[in-house]
This record gives C-alpha cells, structure tokens and sequence, in this order.
C-alpha cells in the first residue's frame, strides 16, 4: 500500500507521527471508451465553451457560479490562504461512546501506521481506546478540505473514518410518516418469527459480488476465445403479496425451507393456541356432549318405561274388571220358575 498523507495525531500533548493508508479499495471491473471498429481509445479535449480553444491544465481554475451567468474565479492561492489549522495534523477533541455515533455518517475509512519513533505512543493510544470502549472524535484535513472524522480500533491498528458533517445528512421527508399507520399483533408475531429464522452472525466472507464474478468470466472467455456459456438463470422471486400476513408466511416458509427446517411448525406455533389448552377444551367439550347425549337417553328411556308401566296398569285394571264381572254371575243365583195355584 502506498501512504496518501503523513501527518501527527494530537492526543493532549501527546504527538504520534502516522502515515494514512486507504482501507478499503472498489472491486468493480472498469472499461475504456474505445472505437468499435479498431478498439482505438477515445480522447476528450478540455475546450473553453466561450471560444473554443483547446485549454492545458495549467490554464484551468475552480469557478463558482452565482447565478445569472456570473462565474467565480478562485486560484490555488485562493485555498492556500483558507485557515487549515488541521492541515498535518489529527486533532482529538473529545471520547465518545461508539453506539453514539450513527452509522450514516461514515464515509470512508483509512489506516493509520505509526512512522519513525512513534510506535509507543501508537499502541498507547490503541490500548487506551479498547480499555474505554471509546472512539475519538478529531478533525483532519485531507485533499484540501476539513473533515470530521473518528478514530477507533479494528484489528489492533488504529482506524481513521471520515464523517459527513451534521447538516449534509438529509431530513427524511416522506408522507407515511404521518400516516396513523398501526400493525396487528399476530402481523408482529409472523414478523418475529421470519427474523429468527433468517438470524445469523455476519461474516462478510460468506458474501461475494456475483455480477463482477459473472462479467469476469465474460472478459476472461473473449480472452480465451472460447464460447461464452450464459450463466444460469436465477430462481425469481415469488410474486409481492397483497396481504402482509401472507407475505410473513410464505418469507418464512421460504427461510425455513432454505434451512432445511419445517417450514409449517412455526407458523402453527405463531397462529394456534397452545396444545394442552386445547385438548383440555376439546376433552370438556366431548365430555359435556356425551353427558347431555346420555341424559337424553336416561329421559327417553324413563318416558318409555312410564309409559310401558301405564299400559301394563291399564290392562291389568282391565282384566281384573273382566275378572270381577265373571265371579258376581256365577255367584248369583238363577231364578226358579214360579208356581200355579191350584
């Protein structure tokens, strides 16, 4: 790596001579312009839009427009003169807790080596640092141009992040803010449960630009001259639901799917009551029907008995009716025949 700024970190007093280092660098696979025909590259020329000559870079200067077709001219004695106090130097002006700051501040992040005789205070810093839990909080100027920026510990080297000043970063503005916009609680349970299933632990090794493998393999193949084979199509994504509760099942449904896991027994977990409160109330249930069932046939039973035993009785009366009528004429006498007189 090639150091782009040497300059000091002021810590109190304490001054530890650094040399910056780009720590990240773009991967993406970059073109030229060029002649279709011959492959011939394609130059532009810088020409004064006023009359039309050709200008050298010695010739070029910032402009300023303020409107109305007026132009400001600044020189590079222009910025030369601007009060760049921080102009070799890191000043730290105060330690604050990481989770302070937010992410979207950042802008790019640098290494910091230490040069000459200043590895000591280096690593005293660095070790000062992880004992707080802290970053520090330090302007620096770089190309020109003072930045806000912090200065945290990753992987035992000290690490420069550029921040956007506060008022670079835009008010979010959007008309759904003040909506009165209110989410069910079995909504919120499906959501719950498609984040644990798709909860993991970052690794960005596991992650890798497919695009630029895929355009690689296209460069690599024109080199070769061999056919370019397309690459296989990528399964498309299931068609946006227009029920949110059924986009939450059918993510996680597909999450778990990836997993290897079941994909029903969350949801079913997420949607039904628990399993010994519903069997208790399907028993009780059961247990109610077969009461009132064997109670109705107790009822009906009885009727028929009573009336079976209202019959009997009837007849029994009836007989003994019989009976009786049949004893008083064989107990009555029969009538002798009266008489003559003589």
């Amino acid at each position: 790596m090639r150091a782009i700024w040497k300059g000091a970190v002021s810590f109190g007093l304490v001054s530890i001579a650094v040399k910056l280092f780009s720590a990240t660098e773009e991967k993406d696979i970059r073109f030229h312009q060029v002649h279709r025909t011959d492959g011939g590259r394609i130059k532009y020329q810088r020409t004064c839009s006023i009359d039309g000559e050709v200008v050298s870079y010695d010739d070029i200067a910032k402009g300023y427009d303020i409107g109305g077709g007026e132009m400001v001219i600044l020189t590079d004695e222009d910025f030369a003169e601007l009060p760049l106090t921080t102009s070799r130097a890191i000043d730290v002006l105060q330690f604050v807790p990481a989770d302070q700051i937010d992410p979207l501040l950042f802008a790019k992040a640098y290494y910091l080596e230490p040069e000459g005789q200043a590895a000591k205070p280096y690593v005293l810093l660095r070790d000062a640092l992880t004992e707080a839990d802290r970053v520090a909080i330090v302007k620096v100027a770089l190309r020109q141009r003072e930045q806000l920026a912090t200065l945290r510990v990753h992987d035992d080297v000290l690490v420069l992040n550029t921040m956007l000043w506060p008022d670079e970063v835009r008010t979010p503005d959007f008309g759904f803010l003040d909506d009165d916009i209110e989410t069910r609680p079995a909504e919120l349970a499906m959501a719950a449960s498609l984040i644990d299933s798709m909860a993991g632990s970052f690794k960005p090794e596991e992650f890798t630009d497919n695009y630029r493998a895929a355009l690689q393999e296209v460069i690599d193949a024109k080199i070769e001259g061999r056919e370019i084979v397309a690459p296989e199509e990528v399964e498309e994504a299931p068609a946006a639901a227009v029920d949110l509760m059924a986009a939450l099942k059918a993510s996680v449904e597909r999450a778990k799917k990836a997993r290897g896991e079941n994909p029903e027994e969350r949801a079913r977990a997420v949607e039904a009551p628990p399993a010994k409160k519903t069997a208790a109330k399907k028993a009780t249930a059961t247990k109610s029907t077969a009461t009132k069932s064997t109670a109705t046939k107790s009822t009906a039973t009885k009727s028929t008995a009573t009336k079976s035993t209202a019959k009997a009785t009837g007849a029994e009366k009836t007989a003994a009716k019989a009976t009786k009528s049949g004893a008083a004429k064989k107990a009555t006498p029969a009538k002798k025949p009266a008489r003559k007189s003589a």
